[in-house]
């Protein structure tokens, strides 16, 4: 048996298209889907590090307290997907508690990699996101041999404002997970 755990944005739910079609990806591959959901964050995080901080706190705290009771070792394979400030939650609590899972990091914010472990997974982000400077994401990815795909013109929910551009980032991230969850690495990643 094999699980998926979402660890959602503070703004980004698990409905929202990365997260809904990262969910559904898992499920067709055959994962058990485990969502974590957070509240309460103070208003205006983003260019505030306290706020940021606290959002943190904020989200591993009922983080530690939705996945309590999940036996992780039960699985034979399990993945962490995140998003923003779920990448962060997900990094910190596979280091907290050693689950030893694979990630998909949609859009991490910088003090995701702090936590990263190496060659944990993939990274996904575009290349006009104000909230990670690419610089950071891809010296980054460098030093913990992460793999990185990167989205030209694509903002923190990898979109550019294009339905039509959109939805073909979208088809590109679709294949990239894929690959990903069922083991495969022979995707194009960025230059």
């Amino acid at each position: 048996m094999k699980a998926a755990v979402i660890f959602p944005g503070i703004g980004y739910h698990t409905g929202k298209p990365l997260l809904y079609y990262g969910k559904k990806l898992a499920k067709e591959l055959g994962y058990h889907i485990i969502e974590v959901n957070y509240t309460g964050f103070p208003k205006d995080v983003k260019g505030n590090e306290e706020k940021m901080k606290q959002s943190f706190e904020i989200a591993r705290q009922q983080a530690e307290e939705m996945l309590c009771d999940v036996n992780f070792k039960e699985y034979e394979s399990v993945l962490f997907i995140s998003k923003s400030i779920g990448t962060v939650v997900a990094a910190a609590y596979d280091n907290d508690h050693a689950v030893g899972a694979k990630h998909i990091y949609f859009t991490p914010v910088p003090q995701t990699f702090s936590f990263v472990k190496e060659e944990s997974g993939i990274v996904l982000h575009g290349l006009n996101d104000p909230w990670c400077e690419t610089a950071v994401v891809e010296e980054s990815c460098q030093r913990l041999h992460l793999d990185l795909k990167t989205f030209e013109g694509a903002n923190h929910s990898l979109e550019t404002g294009s339905c039509l551009k959109d939805l073909e980032i979208m088809g590109e991230v679709c294949k990239c997970v894929e690959m990903k969850m069922s083991g495969k690495n022979n995707f194009s990643p960025s230059p």
